[in-house]
């Protein structure tokens, strides 16, 4: 890593250190909402945008040369590993990653194949042509948690009960463990290529944590996200674990070994911060506010930025992805205001 990038407000905030200034980047900030990227997208399969580098390298790029974060985001999708190593799966408008066969049983637990790096060619060319690119801004490597793609293996899709989920672990620990460990080895690989490619930080997602009871998520889940965040910690790049509706989790998520601990909206900054200790903090602007006047967007933002002080350090975003109708030229207005606040 060159000593301009190591410099970057991004990494500096997320080691722990005194930045130029508080870093912004969106969760979801490449795609959806950008018309650029809907074009560029017209009759291409989700998961087949993610397979191809030179895809997945333009449309990383393009929030950066649109509204000049201070990182970027890896396009790709938590499910895509199990693609490449050769599962029936697809991702439905309108529904989500849906799993032709789901995995009911430790026969096909061992079914699924291990990942390794030539399952992914594409992922290492991306990564490589967007360092290349990116210069001074940094590269966040991507992979979801073990509990939300075991979820979506064990339901077949998207759950909000987590119902089949949660029968398999607690009436089959056994598998419900194999699972665990099957698909932390695959994230731990997964980053482990982003990184080695050149990657300058990793986020591990966990969409469906929420789901769970503080008592669960240490005895069922903890453990397997702690092993992913610390073989990706041998890499020597910062970590950032993030979940969704996790408030009674944050405590646990930053034990897990997170260097930082996104914080979803729901949670006051200030609540969130005390309850991770001495971590950096992400987060948390509901992303509903940029559909609100420009004023009433800033003055929120400001009110975050104002409560990021209390932290170890702080990398403003929002608390959960950007929605799909919104204005870009309001994060435009946004990162532009967030750049320029005055520590």
């Amino acid at each position: 890593m060159n000593a301009v990038l190591a410099d970057s407000a991004f990494l500096r905030a997320a080691r722990g250190e005194t930045p130029s200034h508080t870093p912004v980047w969106f969760m979801r900030q490449a795609g959806r909402s950008l018309p650029e990227y809907l074009k560029l997208r017209e009759g291409v399969g989700m998961l087949e945008s993610c397979m191809n580098a030179d895809l997945v390298t333009e449309i990383t790029l393009q929030p950066v040369r649109r509204y000049g974060v201070d990182a970027a985001i890896f396009f790709s999708d938590i499910v895509l590993p199990l693609k490449a190593v050769g599962l029936d799966l697809d991702i439905v408008a309108g529904i989500g990653p849906v799993i032709a066969n789901p995995v009911r049983t430790m026969a096909d637990v061992e079914a699924i194949p291990d990942l390794e790096p030539g399952h992914v060619p594409f992922i290492t060319q991306a990564v490589q042509q967007l360092v290349a690119e990116l210069g001074a801004t940094p590269l966040i490597g991507f992979a979801g948690a073990p509990f939300t793609v075991a979820s979506y293996l064990v339901e077949g899709g998207p759950s909000k009960e987590q119902a089949k989920t949660k029968a398999m672990m607690f009436s089959a620990p056994d598998v419900w463990d194999a699972l665990m460990r099957k698909i932390g080895a695959m994230a731990a690989a997964y980053l482990r290529v982003q990184v080695e490619a050149g990657a300058s930080a990793v986020q591990l997602f966990d969409s469906w944590a929420g789901a769970l009871t503080p008592g669960d998520y240490v005895r069922h889940v903890m453990p397997h996200s702690a092993k992913v965040l610390a073989d990706a910690g041998e890499l020597g790049v910062p970590r950032i674990h993030f979940g969704v509706g996790t408030t009674n989790l944050l405590s646990l998520m930053g034990e897990a070994g997170a260097d930082v601990v996104g914080i979803d909206w729901r949670t006051p900054l200030e609540e969130g911060i005390a309850r991770v200790g001495d971590r950096v903090v992400q987060g948390n602007l509901d992303p509903t506010l940029v559909f609100a006047p420009t004023e009433v967007m800033t003055a929120r933002a400001g009110e975050i930025l104002e409560a990021g002080r209390a932290a170890k350090g702080h990398i403003f975003n929002l608390g959960h992805g950007v929605i799909p109708s919104t204005d870009p030229s309001q994060l435009a207005r946004l990162t532009e205001f967030v750049q320029a606040w005055e520590r």
